[in-house]
């Protein structure tokens, strides 16, 4: 084909040429077929061989994998089985220890269970009892524990323990509860019945609990684990104690309220500010009451801190969940180990030490304490209330170091440390104070009752006492018992001032004489006029002047008082100067009315009455004679006063306003000579 030249018209003969080719290589072909025919044939036995043998072997590679598919299920099923066999396995062991845990907590050991369930409770058997106890706590833990696996809670055994168990705790709480009952009603009884633990005629005895209190730390581990049992159990416990406790306590201060009442030697009919005697000022102030306040101060000394030392004692002894604050310098020396409860290991365990600063103190135990503490100091505050009554008859002015004496333990840290005994003091300040108020009261209403007598004269008689009062209230003040005082000063001066001058209105011609002078006294006024003349002079207790220096209470009355009695005595020398130179200074009131309606100086002489012939005759009148005139106006001054230290200070007061006057006279009639030199030597030339 290569050396072939192709034309366009050869093509034909090309595929005519390869036509006749292909043919006869068919036709070869199909004669090689028919001669290998034998062979052929072999080949297709062959085939049809081989394919049965691969059938026969696809049948049995059928059979082998569904037998191995079953083989290989029954492998797996016996795996699953194997699990579970030793699952159950662990399990039975894990039970059969669960089991022989339990049945260690359901066993109760006999010598337990003897004490658990019996009578006694003496002080030799209360180390025994902390096993018990700790036991059945345990085994009641170990069974409520079993309600988190409900198969465990619902296993009959379980059942049947747990009831066990309840009426075994129910037992010994209610046998507990009653022996504890009955021992500390026994031992409170038992001291009541011993005088000698209070005080007697003749022997005023502190209080000492150290005995009782050794006998409650015995039981304190028992109530300790008494409360983890059952805590409701410790609420009758509690009332029973504070009730037995309260009748001792009670005992103990009405006994030695009594005894130091008998023991106190105390002035007797000890005379009292208006029930006095007109001269029995010194006396009051010589009478030394102050054993009365001491006996008060003693019976706060012994009762507080013992007071405040038994509500601590009883919130520990009791095992209430709140911080107990001890006071500074630790409890009394009769009482040096008696706190110590041998508790704080069990707080300690439970984490639930109320002492524990950082855990808040819970508002239900806060306010169960206060409510047992109130049963425990019920009533104690009636002996107190005794001594305070007693000592306010024999001298209601010691109310106020009373009063004193009071706040100074009420704002104590000792106080602090219990805020019942803190309303006790509370009530003790509320019933001085009324009891001083009573007595301010009553001396008002005696001030008052001079309002509604007939005319008085004088000085009224409780004016000039009450330095003499202030001066022994300042003495009694301690503490912030200066606000007491100055209260009742402003009740005192307040009404006596009004009281005064209502019984001036009752004679109004000698009210001013009636105010001066009983001002004058108010203030010492005359005191102060004898010591200008004798300064050595008998000085029996401080002057009111004195008192203003140093108080401001008083100091505001006593300026008052200056006022009022400047007032006064401006008014009684102007009325005794007028009537005896009333022609004189009519003629210059004339004057000064006619300048205030708008007439000239100069003109003045011209009007009707005013002129020069009328005040030469009005001169004439008045100055006649000036020196029996300024002789009766002295003896005038002199006539109704019965205070006779003021009348040079009234004399020299009525000098001056007379001179005043005249000169202001002689100014308004300066064209006449008026000798204003010659009248104040005729004034001079009288005493």
């Amino acid at each position: 084909m290569e050396n072939y030249v192709m034309g366009i018209g050869e093509a034909e003969v090309l595929t005519e040429r390869l036509k006749r080719e292909l043919q006869a290589l068919e036709a070869a072909n199909v004669h090689a077929i028919l001669e290998t025919e034998p062979l052929i044939d072999e080949v297709l036995k062959g085939i049809e061989a081989a394919t049965n043998c691969v059938e026969d072997m696809d049948e049995w590679l059928g059979m082998f994998n569904v037998k191995l598919r079953h083989m290989r299920e029954d492998i797996e099923s016996i795996e699953t089985r194997n699990n579970k066999l030793e699952l159950q396995s662990v399990n039975n062991r894990r039970l059969m220890e669960e089991l022989d845990g339990l049945l260690q907590i359901l066993k109760i050991p006999p010598e337990h269970e003897a004490f658990l369930t019996g009578d006694k409770f003496e002080e030799q058997q209360m180390l025994q009892s902390t096993g018990a106890l700790e036991w059945l706590s345990d085994a009641m833990r170990g069974i409520v524990a079993t309600k988190v696996d409900p198969v465990y809670g619902n296993m009959t055994a379980v059942h049947e323990k747990r009831g066990e168990l309840q009426l075994l705790k129910s037992t010994f709480v209610f046998k507990v509860t009653t022996f504890l009952r009955n021992y500390f009603a026994n031992f409170v009884e038992y001291l009541l019945k011993d005088k000698n633990n209070f005080s007697q005629r003749g022997q005023l005895k502190r209080p000492d609990h150290s005995e009782l209190r050794y006998k409650c730390r015995t039981y304190a581990r028992l109530l300790q684990h008494l409360k983890m049992l059952d805590k409701n159990s410790l609420l009758q416990l509690r009332k029973n104690y504070c009730s037995s406790m309260n009748l001792l306590l009670r005992r103990e201060a009405c006994e030695f309220a009594n005894e130091i009442r008998a023991n106190t030697k105390a002035p007797r009919n000890v005379a009292v500010w208006l029930d006095s005697p007109a001269g029995a000022g010194q006396n009051v102030n010589s009478a030394d009451t102050s054993v009365v306040s001491d006996a008060y101060t003693r019976m706060l000394t012994v009762f507080v801190p013992l007071l405040v030392d038994e509500c601590s004692f009883f919130a520990q002894f009791m095992c209430f969940e709140v911080p107990i604050h001890a006071p500074p310098g630790g409890v009394d020396e009769d009482d040096d180990n008696d706190d110590d409860l041998g508790i704080m290991d069990i707080d300690e365990k439970d984490g639930k030490s109320g002492k524990n600063p950082a855990n808040p103190p819970n508002p239900d135990e806060l306010a169960a304490l206060n409510n047992s503490l109130q049963d425990l100091l019920d009533g104690m505050q009636e002996d107190f209330y005794n001594v305070i009554d007693w000592a306010f008859k024999i001298d209601p002015l010691r109310c106020i170091s009373m009063h004193g004496i009071t706040e100074r333990y009420l704002f104590s840290p000792k106080a602090d440390a219990a805020g019942v005994v803190r309303i006790l003091l509370g009530d003790l300040e509320s019933r001085i104070s009324m009891q001083f108020s009573r007595y301010v009261d009553e001396a008002c209403h005696h001030i008052e009752k001079f309002e509604r007598n007939t005319r008085q004269t004088g000085v009224l008689p409780y004016i000039p006492r009450f330095a003499t009062l202030a001066t022994r209230m300042e003495q009694y003040i301690t503490g912030q018992s200066r606000d007491l005082v100055d209260q009742a000063y402003m009740k005192f001066v307040t009404i006596m001032f009004v009281t005064l001058e209502k019984v001036a209105q009752a004679e109004p011609k000698y009210a001013d004489i009636f105010l001066f002078e009983n001002y004058a006294a108010f203030q010492n006024r005359q005191v102060l006029l004898s010591l200008i003349h004798s300064p050595f002079s008998g000085r029996g207790s401080r002057l009111l002047y004195d008192l203003a220096n140093v108080v401001p209470t008083l100091a505001k009355f006593y300026h008052q008082a200056s006022e009022a009695y400047e007032q006064a005595c401006s008014r009684h020398i102007s009325m005794i100067i007028y009537y005896q130179f009333e022609r004189l200074f009519q003629f210059a009131r004339k004057i000064e009315d006619h300048i205030s309606n708008n007439v000239q100086l100069e003109e003045i002489a011209f009007q009707v009455g005013m002129s020069k012939s009328d005040l030469r005759k009005t001169l004439k009148a008045s100055l006649s004679g000036v020196d029996k005139s300024v002789a009766a106006m002295y003896k005038k001054l002199q006539k109704n006063l019965t205070s006779e230290e003021l009348l040079p200070s009234l004399w020299e007061k009525c000098k001056k306003d007379f001179l005043a006057k005249y000169e202001s006279f002689a100014f308004l009639v300066g064209n006449e000579k008026v000798a204003v030199v010659d009248m104040s030597d005729s004034l001079d030339s009288l005493p």
